[in-house]
């Protein structure tokens, strides 16, 4: 158990330095090619817009897990896309553009989807719906008007 642990814990110290590394030499390389002024706008600027875009699409799958809810049906679907949307909105946030590229690619409705199965195929949803089924669905509408408020 500790030497699964110590792998993950290894994975993440992994990911925390290489991500910031790959995302300098970017900049640099893109920055000497376009300007630096430039790279600094098209960083704000991919930030804004997909922020802006992340609401939009998390907007639209409250809606159709509320329409879920309504027809006695657990959102399994909508809550894992929710997730990745938040997740998408953190990365977009991050100044980047491998951080953007993965951002805008996770706010695409197709392209999450596509992603959300390459990436975990431990997303069984007839388990998760097993284990949502217990949850009473008012206590979900619940969450998802406080997420929706805090947004």
């Amino acid at each position: 158990m500790q030497i699964q642990i110590v792998k993950q814990m290894n994975a993440v110290l992994l990911f925390i330095i290489v991500i910031p590394l790959i995302e300098i030499y970017l900049m640099i390389e893109i920055g000497g090619v376009i300007g630096a002024l430039n790279t600094i706008f098209i960083i704000f600027f991919t930030a804004i817009t997909g922020i802006y875009f992340a609401k939009l699409e998390g907007l639209n799958t409250i809606r159709s897990a509320l329409n879920q809810i309504k027809k006695d049906e657990i959102p399994v679907n909508e809550i894992i896309s929710g997730a990745t949307l938040a997740f998408a909105a953190l990365l977009l946030i991050i100044p980047g553009f491998l951080t953007d590229i993965i951002g805008f690619l996770l706010i695409i409705p197709f392209t999450r989807k596509k992603l959300i199965k390459i990436i975990s195929p431990k997303f069984d949803t007839k388990e998760t719906k097993k284990r949502l089924s217990k949850v009473n669905p008012k206590k979900l509408i619940q969450i998802m008007i406080i997420v929706l408020v805090i947004k």
